[in-house]
């Protein structure tokens, strides 16, 4: 619960704005309520406090120190994300941080202690859980429609763009399926085991192989790679009943049972905006947020784990925190 009285209208800063970062501007000014941003290149936060007619900052402490603010996203690289997020806590404002939450568990673990003694919200984006398709997906898993869920494959591929240089594709990409995997299943992994290699970068690993195993032999594997020429987000959820099959881009989804095949038509939505209206209704009426603190650290520390296993060969056993 949020201890600081809100204003009538949130007042929203962005803590960086390059690559995904000026997504949050965009909509945050759509849905009126961008107040601020910074970002530590001059040019780039003149261009868009220009194009959004807000002040622009490139000190994120003079930021915090000179604005009233509900709360701040933080869009900067994975490496500095600690370190901004809790200056943004320190000053008790609600914070949003981009995936993954921190470079470590350790970072995380303190990140999640430092706003429950603030009494702010934190949370983490994790933007797949508003995926419309992954919102079907979730509806029929929880209702039952084709039995049980017991393996999940997911497929995240592409040309790697030389913009992500301080993580590798475990933390930057396969965390959004380790998320959906622990939120579809709705447990946590108790096993993982990992192959990792590099094609493209120089220092980090560019292609995984994840395997989660959770309870009632239920299992997910991960594949990304920054090596595929073609653009792939994609998810096959095998049940016991039948197959839920989904596009996270297109935002399709089918449903095939012994009876035949189901392709529900809905209106697309953009998942960006949706986890926005979520957080700031989470501001308004003090709800928790649907990604939780705990579940920015418990990715990690798979997140973690895959990487440990990939370096050593050899599966490694969790016994996580549940998130409630």
């Amino acid at each position: 619960m949020v201890r600081r009285k809100l204003a009538n209208k949130l007042r929203v800063g962005v803590i960086g704005t390059g690559g995904w970062g000026k997504n949050h501007l965009r909509v945050f000014n759509e849905l009126g309520v961008l107040q601020c941003l910074c970002d530590i290149d001059p040019e780039r936060a003149s261009q868009w406090s220009t194009k959004y007619g807000c002040k622009g900052y490139t000190d994120p402490h003079k930021m915090l120190e000179t604005e009233a603010l509900d709360a701040v996203t933080v869009c900067v690289p994975t490496s500095k994300h600690f370190e901004v997020a809790s200056s943004v806590i320190g000053k008790k404002i609600n914070v949003f941080v981009e995936k993954p939450m921190t470079a470590t568990s350790v970072e995380g673990e303190k990140l999640v202690q430092l706003a429950k003694d603030a009494g702010v919200i934190l949370t983490v984006g994790f933007i797949e859980r508003f995926n419309p398709a992954v919102v079907d997906a979730k509806n029929a898993i929880k209702n039952r429609i084709l039995g049980d869920p017991i393996l999940l494959e997911f497929h995240r591929e592409n040309k790697w763009a030389g913009r992500i240089t301080d993580v590798g594709i475990v933390a930057d990409t396969s965390v959004h399926d380790i998320d959906t995997a622990r939120w579809l299943f709705d447990e946590e992994p108790n096993l993982v085991f990992a192959r990792l290699g590099t094609v493209m970068s120089q220092n980090k690993e560019d292609f995984a192989a994840i395997t989660l195993g959770f309870g009632k032999q239920k299992s997910a594997f991960i594949v990304s790679n920054w090596v595929t020429p073609k653009r792939l987000r994609q998810l096959t959820v095998v049940c016991t009943q039948g197959v839920i099959s989904l596009d996270f881009v297109s935002q399709e989804i089918r449903f095939d049972d012994p009876k035949g095949t189901q392709s529900p038509r809905r209106e697309f939505r953009e998942p960006l905006l949706a986890e926005m209206e979520m957080f700031l209704d989470a501001l308004r009426n003090g709800r928790p947020p649907l990604v939780k603190p705990m579940d920015g650290l418990n990715n990690t520390i798979v997140a973690e784990a895959a990487l440990a296993s990939g370096n050593t060969g050899t599966p490694i056993y969790l016994n996580l925190q549940k998130v409630n």
